[in-house]
């Protein structure tokens, strides 16, 4: 008989995150009560993404300079040292197209293929760990292209998530254009926003031009997205969208995180509205959902509730895989906050941080 496979408990949480001037680790045992950090690494850069892939180990970093342009850097030795890792990440000259920002790299669910998304709303693959790229040209010369826009910060594919259950099939938001899915590894791909409204163009119910800021997969793989104009569940892989937003207090909002221990349960943190683009009822206050988006609970405790005026970007909250779940979200003002029983309490983790872009965890 062959040999049983040990696999290592759990020992540590790690919270990363993206900002305005460099990358941060922070590491705690599973209790979550204290934090070390870690960082900052590339402190002159805004980080767009620094995440781990669960299947090597790997740090991936996204980054952009508006002097140096965007790099996208790796460390397999936990951050000590990064290695560039753009051969590939390029359009054709002749098509005039500058590749200006790096927002996701993604690992396919068995860890052979990674995923890159880009602006101006591109695709990249990688089949040798992200030595090499390739650009996935049915989506850049997608039928519906003429009809995407780019939103305030461009016009780009900032989620990427591979369907758990169908090793083809992966689905990506585009801001500003919408949903997408393919079912055969990228080569052709369908726009799925049925249901969903797009307040600022004439047709509000377009098959593309959705401003869709964050998208998540909770463990019953329905698919929740915090929208420009609102949030939405669909529990039919994108074919059809369920507009979720009532009893929230704005239906604009950017990020959005799934707790991985309840089928439904998911966390907004909404803005007041387009123009203003900073917490509601001038308080900091999350809102969760445990019966997929039917009804809303505020909660407060531990956050603060006088003279608020900050936001949450789209990368900026994420949970871990503990039970109960730890949820964790970062604002533009330099705070991060964390819950390690689902959002019922709040603690302020680090403050006086550079304005947060992006927060992922790991539980390694």
């Amino acid at each position: 008989m062959p040999a049983k496979k040990h696999t290592a408990k759990p020992r540590e949480v790690h919270v990363y995150v993206g900002t305005r001037k460099g990358g941060f680790r922070f590491r705690s045992d599973l209790k979550r009560k204290r934090w070390q950090i870690d960082g900052p690494f590339f402190s002159s850069w805004e980080v767009t993404q620094l995440a781990r892939d669960p299947h090597t180990g790997h740090l991936w970093a996204a980054l952009h300079s508006a002097w140096w342009g965007r790099d996208l850097q790796v460390s397999r030795n936990g951050g000590k040292k990064w290695e560039k890792s753009a051969a590939g990440l390029e359009f054709p000259q002749e098509r005039g197209w500058n590749l200006a920002r790096i927002w996701r790299v993604v690992p396919s669910n068995d860890g052979k293929t990674l995923w890159c998304g880009v602006d101006p709303g591109a695709l990249f693959r990688s089949a040798d760990g992200g030595k090499n790229w390739q650009e996935v040209t049915a989506l850049s010369q997608h039928p519906t292209r003429e009809r995407w826009n780019p939103g305030a910060a461009g016009l780009m594919v900032h989620t990427i998530i591979p369907d758990p259950d169908a090793p083809r099939t992966i689905y990506i938001g585009i801001s500003a254009a919408g949903c997408f899915r393919s079912d055969d590894d990228g080569a052709s791909w369908t726009p799925l926003n049925k249901g969903v409204r797009a307040d600022f163009l004439p047709n509000k119910f377009a098959d593309v031009g959705h401003c869709l800021h964050s998208m998540v997969m909770a463990p019953s793989r329905a698919l929740f997205q915090q929208n420009h104009c609102g949030v939405y569940r669909s529990a039919d892989r994108g074919e059809t969208w369920t507009d979720i937003s009532r009893g929230l207090p704005s239906r604009f909002g950017f990020a959005i995180a799934a707790n991985p221990q309840e089928d439904n349960t998911v966390y907004v943190i909404p803005s007041i509205d387009p123009e203003h683009r900073y917490t509601c009822d001038r308080r900091l206050g999350v809102y969760r959902s445990a019966n997929g988006g039917k009804s809303w609970q505020l909660l407060t405790r531990g956050l603060p509730q006088k003279n608020v005026f900050t936001q949450v970007l789209r990368h900026g909250a994420a949970s871990d895989t503990c039970d109960p779940a730890g949820v964790y979200f970062g604002t533009t003002s330099g705070e991060l906050y964390g819950s390690a029983n689902g959002g019922n309490s709040w603690e302020l983790v680090q403050a006086n941080l550079p304005g947060i872009s992006c927060v992922y965890t790991a539980v390694i």
